[in-house]
């Protein structure tokens, strides 16, 4: 278990407190959970399980639903999260170019997270931007008719940033 911070947590009590006099409280589990993202990163097993123990729910339906949904981080992201979409707009427009090139450029692969911790890299259904195929979000923005070389000088523009 990892040490978590006790400021975090106790923020964390104090929102899922907020959420105990709703007549179903577990309704807002979502809710909590990207909270606790928020404050800590990802969410860390000893995080799933204070949420459980405070929350009274299993641990196993924390985790089951902290796995379904593809927005929660089960290990330590990057400063920039890269999703490419791999929709069929995206797709018949060049997505696996874009991915490679990233690929390439990163040294990683899907899930996984540059060594320098700058960049974790994710794959999408869809980013609804298809008129603009292919696309990547950075962040949470979108950028669109990429090609590899474009998607490259991207990536060096974010490094550059830090």
């Amino acid at each position: 278990m990892i040490a978590v911070d006790e400021g975090k947590l106790a923020e964390l009590k104090g929102y899922i407190d907020s959420h105990r006099n709703i007549e179903h409280p577990d309704s807002y589990l979502i809710a909590i959970l990207h909270k606790a993202q928020e404050l800590f990163g990802y969410l860390e097993n000893s995080v799933m399980d204070f949420v459980a123990h405070e929350m009274d729910i299993p641990t196993a339906h924390i985790w089951g639903v902290a796995t379904f949904y593809h927005y929660f981080n089960l290990h330590p992201v990057g400063k920039h999260i890269i999703s490419v979409c791999l929709g069929t707009a995206c797709y018949v427009n060049g997505a696996n170019a874009v991915l490679q090139a990233i690929k390439d450029e990163l040294g990683i692969n899907i899930g996984e997270t540059t060594e320098d911790k700058m960049f974790t890299l994710h794959e999408a259904r869809c980013l609804g931007a298809c008129g603009l195929a292919p696309v990547v979000m950075i962040d949470q923005k979108i950028h669109g008719g990429l090609t590899p070389e474009k998607t490259k000088a991207l990536i060096k523009e974010y490094r550059n940033k830090g």
